[in-house]
Order: structure tokens, then C-alpha cells, then sequence
């Protein structure tokens, strides 16, 4: 997809805009300086927030997710060599691999360089034209913001190559399914496809992955802020850093529970089968399996009925389903601290707090851990009015700058017509 600058930031908005315009600039004149010639491309991918369906992607479950304003970019020009040649402000360092390996390199596992030679392989392996570029990436996606830093990264390598050597032609689902590969298999985190697919769509998506190779997609039309809400997350100041062993537990202790029932994934059954064994299922994969699977069959339920809220436009009803998600994450899913630090509790913390503040403050408000848990943001959904006097009280704990304000984004990654 081809775009303005202008109607990809709000022309109305100039100061937003006027801030964008220097964003690329910047971009512009570091490629110039780091490879010596004016690039060809300008690229945008944006984060993304998990609106309901918390860990239920990588089981074939459904999700209601978003695509938000806070993006990535990068200036980007054609290579000569077999060589992607990528340079990133976030790790300020050039990232360089070469086309003719496309094998894992085990020292990659975990880092960029990986993720760029598994995009590549994916490429390949689905009959798509690879080449070499090169890229200077700047971020506005705070890095542990629950925003899914790594899946825009992912979907801007997938979309550079897909506009240069595809002719834009690979539809948005095939870069995702590409994404997603070169994140399990290379980065070595074991994610499912929501992140990247709604990055790669944009706008509020319905996702059912029962299919996962074909996914329902839906694309909505919805404001919060037409409502008079803000949508936040707070950064409680802890990274995600070392916790992929959480992370991988959730679905590797979910298919364990499929498992005992001859399935791969746990949507191929239903909360009842799950009851109905309830005591062999707690001999063979413990108790924290069983409750995690029961968090999936009633989240994918939450995700039904969100969606008859918005269909209904009942957004008291979307508030109240938000947070009966936020409580079955902490007691079921449990995903809002890591049980192999319980002494670090700052996602808990974020959500005391805001819930004092809102019931003190007399608000219809609600608030839930934000995208994979552990660490790192909480989710609010708070008046407009609200806002500033929340960043004061919440700032006193984590920092003002803690509160980052998202908005909806209706266009996925694209590139720029400048």
C-alpha cells in the first residue's frame, strides 16, 4: 500500500505532522550518512496493542487487536550485493547478512540479524524474489511498551522486500506467516501470528486462527475516542529481557493440555472435554496447564461477545468484557509476573493503582496487563477528561512519561509516496 506522509499522520494536525516530516528527514540524511547515497524508499510499519483474546492466538484461538500510532520507519535503497545492510537508532550498530547463507546461525538467536536472515528464508521458501537492500530503521515504539516492537521490525523487512523485488504483490497475511516464522525459528520465541498480522492489516481487526495458515480477518471501524476515552499503557519501567522461558510456557503448557486429548492446539476441543477429565489432567500437567487452558476457552468466548458489543455499539458492555480479561489473565493465565521472580511485581503494582485511582476518582474506567505479560505495560481505558490528572498520580510511581497515549492506526505497514 502507497501513502502520503500527510495522510498517514493527519494533515490536520500539523504539529503532529511538522514532527513527522522532521522524523523522516532525519532518517533521510542518516542513510545518506551511513551508506553515502540518497535512498529510494521510505517505509512505515506501527505497533500494535491487543484490544481482547490475551495468549489465545498461538492455540487457533480468536483475538481483537489493533494497529497504533507509534511506528517505525526507515529509508531505505536498493542493494548491489547479496547483502541486506540494516542500520537501527535503537541498537546503533550496522546489522549485515548475507543472501547467499540462509541457514540458522546459532549465535543470532535472540538478535536482529537473525530475525533478517529468517524473513529472507521465508521468502525464499514461499517462492517469493529476494535481493539485498540497505536500511536506516528509526523507532518511535518504546522499546518494552507491550506495542510489539519486534513484529513491526519484522513486517518493515518483510515489506521493503515485498515493494522492491514482488512489486507490493504478497498479500498482507503471507508477510505475517513469514514474520512469524523468522520470529519462532530464529529469533527462537515461540509467538503466535496476531502481532504480525495486525501490523501487517492495520486498523481494529478480528482475528479467528482456527486456520491459522488461512486466519479469519475482519477489518472494524471503531473510535475509542469518539466514545470520550483515551487508550493508554503505562511502562512500568521492567523490560522483557530474559523472559522468553515465560512466554514459551503459556503455549507449550496449553498444547500439553491438548496433547492429552490427541490434539495439537486447543481450540481442536472445548472447555467441557477439559472439565470432564479435569482430575487426570491435573495428575499428568498440574494445575497452572488446566487453568491457563480454562483462561483460553473463556477468553475466546470474551472475544465473541466484544464483538456484539461493538456491533451493538454497547461500550459499557466492551469496558466491563475488558475486564474480566484483565482479572482471568492475573488469576488463570497468569502471565502478570514471572514466577521465577515474584519479587519484581510491577505489572500488579500499574494495575492497583489505576484501579484506586479510577474507584477513588469515581470514573467508569478500566484497566489489564498489556500484550504478553510478565513485564513491562498495563492497557487503560480512562475518560478524556481524566487523562492528565491520571499521569500526575500514576506519574508519582512509575514517572509521568510512563503514560503513553495510543490511537488507532487504519493503515498497516506501508510505503511512502514522498
Amino acid at each position: 500500500m502507497v501513502t502520503t506522509i500527510g495522510d498517514l499522520y493527519g494533515e490536520k494536525n500539523n504539529r503532529n505532522l511538522e514532527c513527522q516530516i522532521l522524523r523522516f528527514e532525519k532518517v533521510r540524511n542518516g542513510y545518506v550518512d551511513k551508506f553515502g547515497s540518497v535512498p529510494s524508499y521510505m517505509f512505515s510499519s506501527p505497533g500494535r496493542t491487543e484490544l481482547c483474546g490475551n495468549h489465545t492466538d498461538h492455540n487457533g484461538g480468536k483475538v481483537l487487536a489493533a494497529a497504533v500510532n507509534p511506528d517505525m520507519i526507515a529509508a531505505v535503497g536498493k542493494g548491489e550485493d547479496l547483502y541486506v545492510k540494516l542500520f537501527s537508532d535503537i541498537y546503533d550498530e550496522v546489522i549485515s547478512v548475507n543472501l547467499s547463507n540462509l541457514d540458522k546461525v546459532e549465535k543470532e538467536r535472540e538478535t536482529s540479524a537473525g530475525i533478517i536472515r529468517g524473513i529472507l528464508k521465508g521468502f525464499v521458501d514461499h517462492g517469493y524474489r529476494i535481493g539485498g537492500f540497505s536500511a536506516y530503521v528509526s523507532s518511535a515504539i518504546p522499546i518494552g511498551s507491550g506495542l510489539s516492537t519486534s513484529a513491526s521490525f519484522e513486517i518493515l523487512v518483510c515489506e521493503i522486500l515485498n515493494q522492491i523485488y514482488n512489486d507490493g504483490k504478497i498479500p498482507p497475511r503471507e508477510l505475517a506467516i513469514i514474520g512469524k516464522y523468522a520470529e519462532n525459528e530464529y529469533f527462537g520465541k515461540p509467538c503466535g501470528l496476531m502481532d504480525q498480522l495486525t501490523i501487517a492489516e492495520g486498523g481494529v481487526v478480528y482475528i479467528d486462527f482456527k486456520n491459522e495458515e488461512n486466519p479469519e480477518v475482519r477489518k472494524l471501524n471503531y473510535s475509542f475516542s469518539e466514545k470520550g476515552y483515551a487508550l493508554l499503557v503505562v511502562d512500568t519501567g521492567h523490560s522483557h529481557a530474559d523472559l522468553t522461558n515465560e512466554y514459551a510456557s503459556i503455549p507449550g503448557e496449553m498444547r500439553e493440555i491438548a496433547k492429552l486429548f490427541g490434539v495439537d492446539k486447543l481450540r481442536e476441543i472445548c472447555e467441557s472435554d477439559v472439565l470432564e477429565k479435569i482430575e487426570v489432567i491435573r495428575n499428568k500437567a498440574g494445575d497452572r496447564a488446566l487453568l491457563r487452558s480454562l483462561h483460553f476457552f473463556s477468553e475466546n468466548d470474551r472475544v465473541d461477545r466484544i464483538m456484539k458489543a461493538i456491533g451493538k455499539d454497547d461500550f459499557e458492555a466492551y469496558l466491563d468484557i475488558v475486564q474480566e480479561s484483565g482479572n482471568s489473565s492475573f488469576k488463570y493465565l497468569q502471565n502478570c509476573y514471572s514466577a521465577s521472580n515474584p519479587h519484581m511485581q510491577s505489572i500488579s503494582l500499574a494495575l492497583f493503582l489505576t484501579e484506586k485511582f479510577i474507584r477513588e476518582e469515581g470514573l467508569r474506567g478500566t484497566c489489564r496487563v498489556h500484550g504478553g505479560g510478565f513485564a513491562g505495560t498495563i492497557q487503560v481505558y480512562i475518560p478524556i477528561e481524566a487523562v492528565e490528572e491520571y499521569k500526575n498520580f500514576i506519574g508519582k510511581y512509575f514517572g509521568r512519561d510512563s503514560v503513553i497515549p495510543i490511537e488507532i492506526r487504519k493503515d498497516g505497514v506501508v510505503i511512502l509516496n514522498r
